[in-house]
This record gives C-alpha cells, sequence and structure tokens, in this order.
C-alpha cells in the first residue's frame, strides 16, 4: 500500500540557540530568510504542478508504504506515476488506486479487466504478496475498479529513497531534528541565491533597506 509518537519535549542547545538568533535578526535578515523561504515553497510547489501536468497524475510521485508488493515493489521505495486517460488499463500492470473511505491510495496489480459492451472498463487489483484479491479493500458492495479509481500507474522506481518519508511519520523525534538541522543550514548559508536576493530586495524594495 502507500499509507503514511510525540515529539520529545526538549529541543537541543542548538535548536534554543536558532530562535534566538532568529529573534536578533534586523529587519533586513529577516527579509531576507522570509524571501529566501517562499522562493523555497514556490519552487517546490511549481515542479509539483509541472509533474502533475507533465504525467496526468494527480499524485506523480508516491511511496510504498507496506510489503504487499514484494518482490516487486519494497517497502519505501518510490514510484512513478503516470495517468494519461488515452491508455487503456491492462492486466498485468501496476496501478495506484483511491478507495472512497480510505485516505492513502494503495498500489497493487491488476489481475482482471472486464469490458462492456458500452466500452466501460472495470478492473479488479491484487498485491503481489497477498493471498486473496482486493475486494476486501474496496468499499463495502464493490466489487470492481473504474478508470475514475486510478491515481496513476507506475513507470518506475527508485528503492527505498522513500524510507526517509516513512522514518519521518513513524518517528517524530526524528522530524523534529531535521528541523532543527534546516534551521542551521538556513543560518549558515551564504551563497549565490543569498547575493542574488539581496540584488533582488534592493531593487524592488529600497525604502525597506
Amino acid at each position: 500500500m502507500v499509507r503514511a509518537g510525540a515529539v520529545g519535549a526538549h529541543l537541543p542547545a542548538s535548536g534554543l540557540d536558532i530562535f534566538g538568533d532568529l529573534r536578533k535578526m534586523n529587519k533586513r535578515q529577516l527579509y531576507y530568510q522570509v524571501l529566501n523561504f517562499a522562493m523555497i515553497v514556490s519552487s517546490a510547489l511549481m515542479i509539483w504542478k509541472g509533474l502533475i501536468v507533465l504525467t496526468g497524475s494527480e499524485s506523480p510521485i508516491v511511496v510504498v508504504l507496506s510489503g504487499s508488493m514484494e518482490p516487486a515493489f519494497h517497502r519505501g521505495d518510490l514510484l512513478f506515476l503516470t495517468n494519461f486517460r488515452e491508455d487503456p488499463i491492462r492486466a498485468g500492470e501496476i496501478v495506484v488506486f483511491k478507495v472512497e473511505g480510505r485516505d492513502i491510495p494503495i498500489v497493487h496489480r491488476v489481475i482482471k479487466v472486464h469490458e462492456k459492451d458500452n466500452g466501460d472498463i472495470k478492473f479488479l487489483t491484487k498485491g503481489d504478496n497477498n493471498e486473496v484479491d482486493d475486494r476486501g479493500l474496496y468499499k463495502e458492495g464493490q466489487n470492481w475498479l473504474e478508470k475514475k479509481d486510478v491515481v496513476g500507474r507506475a513507470r518506475g522506481f527508485l528503492p527505498y529513497v522513500g524510507m526517509v518519508t516513512i522514518i519521518m511519520n513513524d518517528y517524530p523525534k526524528f522530524k523534529a531534528i531535521a528541523t532543527v538541522m534546516d534551521l542551521e543550514l538556513l543560518k549558515s548559508a551564504k551563497s549565490k541565491k543569498r547575493r542574488f536576493t539581496e540584488y533582488f530586495l534592493k531593487t524592488l524594495f529600497p525604502w525597506v533597506l
């Protein structure tokens, strides 16, 4: 399946120092940091939206969170999906699909395809490592999936790259540590991007500086 503790009560001393440094920042430094953060977030969103357009899938990249598709895919594998509506559903291909009432999509293999006389396609899925098909996972009374349920078809993967996401979800303390590390990097960064940001701000917002 493609499916996703408590944070420690105390942050490391370095984390407290960072928050102290943030409070001491002057207006100019604060604008730099905010703009840098906004540029990173907006760039990530643009890349994600671009992938959605290119692949036709609402979730072009997903992480495998269970062993139901072993040995084809293992927990932590990163899958790349496409979902072009004109592509037919074929028995044997691996699809990621949504089930009503479940928040997390599932990645399993198509084992049967049923085409009606009017051209409508219905299909049945099963995990390679499971004993039975997925009818027990579908909503009550549902025996087949339709094209509208498909999030994407697996076109490639990177083994175990998604383990970082799994660790972050299973062990929230690691997320707190990663946040502190990110703040350290943000604090010490003296890259070309920062110099560009300074120039950008001076050009557009001279009254602030």
